[in-house]
């Protein structure tokens, strides 16, 4: 089984790659275009050189050799998506070559980079019960153009097909977003920011899965085309080498059309825009550029600030989670801290479905919170709570503390009953408890505060629990 990817990066530059429109998503279609966009007659191409700058910095991440010079070119092929009859991308001496990025303890090679221009958006859609719906491209009744995207730009990584399943093929992605992510390059939270296409062959013709969203889609998606290909063969059938399409919806690959060759875009040299010169003293420029990136901090999160891998890992995968815990790490203790940002910082904003970024998170509050745990001033739990209200409001935690004490429940009078409740639903709890297991003290504290919405006192609902059980 071979599988290789084609991962297509929407690079985060403000404007798009040809041309002076605006390189942001908007829910109102073909409202960010112009003569270039929609592909009119005469228009021309001027290069956002900023695109090539972000294009240079994935280079350079990923280990890839850069040329002394570089061209664009002209793919033809004839689609609703491109205006003009022809994407202008790169073919004959891409920007970027021979690369690699480690997975685990996996060497996957690079084949080249590339930038080139994205289509317009398609939008396959039907109709019913007078509303529009977004429909497969199969069942679609009609299909709606949004040249917003018309324009924006792409950086197209190719991997050699080393990947030896689906799953290593999500792993990868997974990682190849982080660093992108680290290089400031991408905005993963844009609808399409990253699209793939899958090559893959289980012993016969290579077929490709065109335009899938989504690292878990990829996998999905090679997963099924791995037992579709498997069951042809072994039904004596042969394997077309073709273009497939990902169907979200039913979760299913469809065809397309025959593979098309190279040969069949009928490459030329685009005339309209002049060579790229890549001097030794930019490629110098843009080392400098890249900043500490993932893999770094890791190593020396575990050598030098010694905080356990799996934390590690946890903490670098996100460039912004990582950012903060440098600042809160040099006022707070550091074992401390790892496990909040790994645990519940990290839990509670994607509970929130929220980036660091996007919370009302502040590293002196978090300092603040941090050093209340280190004290004991609070428990975990009263803390993970005051954290929640951290992440929407910007509050102290001290004064959140004080208004937390002032609803907290530490009368036995009200407590008994609940505790009395919990009792009577755990009865195997209190089994494991008699028979000298104490930990079951622990989850029968959990299951009442879970009772009264984390408002009862944790150590009167233990005592309350252990004068019960004890008589």
């Amino acid at each position: 089984m071979k599988i290789g990817l084609e991962v297509h990066v929407q690079l985060n530059t403000k404007t798009k790659l040809f041309c002076g429109c605006p390189n942001k998503f908007v829910n109102e279609p073909n409202t960010q275009t112009c003569e270039y966009c929609i592909g009119l007659p005469g228009s021309k191409p001027r290069l956002n050189e900023k695109a090539v700058e972000q294009a240079m910095k994935i280079a350079t991440a990923l280990n890839c050799k850069m040329p002394e010079e570089t061209y664009f070119s002209r793919k033809t092929y004839f689609y609703p998506d491109m205006g003009k009859n022809f994407q202008i991308t790169q073919y004959e001496m891409p920007i970027a070559s021979d690369g690699f990025m480690k997975i685990a303890n996996n060497k996957i090679k690079i084949t080249r980079i590339q930038i080139e221009e994205d289509p317009a958006r398609i939008v396959h859609a039907s109709k019913y019960n007078d509303e529009e719906h977004v429909a497969s491209i199969t069942t679609a009744d009609y299909t709606l153009l949004d040249y917003n995207r018309s324009g924006v730009p792409l950086c197209e990584i190719v991997t050699e097909p080393v990947f030896a399943s689906a799953r290593e093929a999500r792993i990868f992605l997974q990682e190849m977003s982080t660093v992108l992510q680290y290089l400031d390059v991408y905005n993963p939270d844009v609808e399409g920011s990253m699209r793939v296409d899958a090559n893959i062959s289980v012993g016969a013709a290579r077929v490709e899965i065109k335009n899938i969203s989504g690292y878990r889609e990829v996998e999905k998606a090679l997963n099924y085309e791995i037992i579709r290909q498997k069951s042809t063969l072994r039904r004596g059938g042969i394997v077309t080498r073709e273009t497939r399409s990902w169907d979200a919806i039913t979760n299913v690959t469809r065809p397309l059309r025959t593979k098309e060759e190279a040969e069949d875009y009928g490459y030329i040299f685009e005339a309209d825009l002049p060579r790229i010169t890549i001097t030794k003293q930019k490629i110098a420029d843009v080392k400098k550029s890249i900043p500490e990136m993932a893999e770094e901090k890791l190593e020396r999160y575990v050598k030098k600030l010694k905080i356990g891998l799996d934390l590690a890992m946890a903490i670098v995968a996100e460039p912004d989670l990582a950012g903060m815990f440098e600042t809160v790490v040099k006022q707070a203790d550091t074992q401390i801290a790892a496990k909040w940002f790994a645990g519940e910082i990290k839990k509670t904003l994607n509970y929130s479905n929220l980036h660091i970024k996007d919370s009302k998170l502040k590293a002196e509050h978090i300092i603040k919170l941090l050093k209340l745990v280190e004290k004991k001033t609070v428990t975990e739990s009263t803390a993970e709570l005051i954290l929640r209200e951290m992440i929407v409001r910007p509050e102290d935690p001290e004064l959140l503390l004080n208004q937390e004490n002032a609803t907290r429940i530490y009368n036995e009078d009200i407590l008994q009953p609940i505790v009395e409740q919990t009792l009577g639903e755990n009865a195997q709890a209190i089994l494991d408890y008699k028979a000298g297991k104490k930990e079951a003290i622990n989850f029968l504290v959990g299951q009442t505060m879970k009772k009264t919405h984390g408002r009862g006192d944790s150590e009167t609902i233990r005592r309350i629990i252990l004068k019960l059980l004890n008589g």
